[in-house]
């Protein structure tokens, strides 16, 4: 699993180019930081929708919550918040994707 970093996109300055912070999503999975602010990209260059698969480990009273999904379209972007439900055991959300080709990701969090 590759480990993915946060981009800073402020609310004065925005962020004008989201694919040139992307990078290729890795085969094996990535992880990335959660919290208030932050979210996952993902952009589907293929000719194949993709699915991006978010683990939850957390449970609700006991019983276990469903992982997200975010299906992509072919050659559209995905964009999912990366809440503290997707907290694992390293402090990070666990990703996983159906296939990478042609798929890259990208992590931002919002600030002042």
């Amino acid at each position: 699993m590759a480990a993915l970093n946060a981009t800073l996109v402020t609310t004065v300055g925005g962020r004008a180019d989201i694919a040139a912070a992307a990078t290729a999503a890795a085969a094996g999975g990535d992880t990335a930081p959660v919290g208030p602010g932050v979210f996952l990209v993902v952009i589907n260059g293929g000719a194949a929708s993709r699915t991006v698969t978010i683990a939850t480990p957390g449970t609700v009273v006991g019983h276990a919550v469903a992982d997200a999904t975010l299906v992509v379209p072919a050659g559209k972007t995905g964009i999912i918040p990366l809440t503290n439900l997707f907290r694992g055991a390293t402090d990070r959300a666990a990703i996983t994707y159906d296939a990478v080709t042609s798929v890259t990701v990208a992590v931002f969090t919002l600030g002042a």
